[in-house]
């Protein structure tokens, strides 16, 4: 399952620097505007404490987390929406994203220039926002105009679409993004995903700061939270300079030494990788064996044989049924004999709703 997380922000707010305090790539990061051109994509494993575990108790020949594409995306101006500065470039590239991490600039420093000038993370986000919507207010009409004469015509599909496009139209025009329009079923959440609407992503906000406010935060960041309280939106709070720094320390134990300096238990990465997978409604699913520990991605609320498919498209189509266990279960029993043995392996059928850890071995038959 490829998922991709873009991070996005105006020119030279620690982008670049995010990218690479959490993500296996390389991004050029530089004291200008625009440093980034070309989208820089790097892929990230999802720390997961229980696979860590697995490992250890199955003593496998290879363990294979579960991974999140991170994209760092050129910068964004006021005006984007208009093709000012790499806007039309921006606004293709975030299209392509599942998710967006809005890096937000709540740090002082006068050696790093800000595009417009001033430290205000409000204004920041608000500059973004604008063109975003801007851009969906102009996918929307047009599309809203086209299924409008479709339904009047008795179109009853298009009247659908056109009864969603009229909800996000308005809270458009009232400078909401289009997240925060409730949709009514599932069949609308369907339609929504095919409109492929910038605001309808999911988003959490990073709230960049220097090393001094990584525990606790500073001003700006409570001004975000002022400003986003009402998007039931995640915000993370890192200090993406001193944790770029940091990565680069080979020796896990001299790593934490410096995180407990900073007042921190783990990594503002750590924290912000993981809130990006929920922030997907992801989950994992483990297969563990002597052959491989490995961590799934699938999404909350899928069914058994959708998870079989993520391993082979075979174990979907030829699904019998699926063998779970626990992992509370298995970290208790020590072994998938133990578990069978104390008769807390289950046997699940099509219907089985995948629980978030559960241990997993399909049977199939193509």
């Amino acid at each position: 399952m490829s998922l991709k997380c873009g991070i996005v922000g105006l020119p030279n707010v620690g982008k670049s620097t995010l990218f690479n305090c959490i993500s296996s790539g390389k991004a050029q990061s530089a004291n200008f505007p625009f440093c980034t051109i070309d989208p820089n994509l790097g892929s990230t494993n999802v720390p997961d404490k229980r696979l860590e575990v697995l490992t250890d108790l199955c003593n496998p020949k290879r363990t294979i987390p579960a991974t999140v594409d991170i994209v760092d995306i050129a910068g964004l101006v006021k005006g984007a929406s208009k093709g000012e500065g790499l806007g039309n470039q921006f606004l293709a590239n975030i299209r392509e994203t599942d998710a967006i991490l809005h890096v937000l600039r709540c740090f002082d420093d006068g050696n790093v220039v800000h595009v417009d000038g001033s430290v205000n993370p409000v204004r920041d986000k608000e500059i973004v926002d604008a063109e975003l919507q801007i851009k969906d207010l102009e996918t929307v009409e047009a599309r809203f105009a086209k299924c409008d004469k479709a339904g009047k015509a008795g179109d009853k599909e298009a009247a659908k679409l056109a009864s969603l496009l009229s909800r996000y139209r308005e809270a458009l025009l009232q400078g909401k993004s289009c997240r925060t329009v409730e949709l009514i079923n599932e069949e609308e959440e369907e339609l929504a995903k095919g409109l492929f609407l910038l605001t309808n992503k999911p988003v959490m906000y990073v709230c960049n700061v220097d090393e001094a406010s990584a525990a606790t935060g500073n001003a700006y960041v409570e001004a975000v939270r002022e400003a986003t309280k009402d998007e039931n939106a995640e915000i993370i709070v890192i200090a993406a300079k001193t944790e770029a720094e940091i990565a680069e320390i080979e020796d896990y134990e001299d790593r934490q030494m410096f995180l407990e300096e900073m007042g921190l238990q783990e990594s503002g990465a750590v924290r912000l990788i993981q809130g990006a997978y929920h922030l997907l409604g992801l989950q994992t699913f483990f297969t563990a064996g002597a052959d491989e520990c490995r961590a799934w991605t699938i999404h909350k609320g899928d069914k058994a044989p959708k998870a079989a498919g993520v391993i082979h498209s075979d174990f979907e189509k030829g699904f019998i049924r699926a063998e779970v266990i626990k992992y509370d279960d298995f970290v208790q029993y020590k072994s998938e004999a133990a578990v069978r043995s104390a008769g807390r392996l289950a046997t699940e059928g099509k219907e089985y709703v995948v629980q978030d850890g559960d241990i997993m071995h399909f049977l199939f038959n193509v």
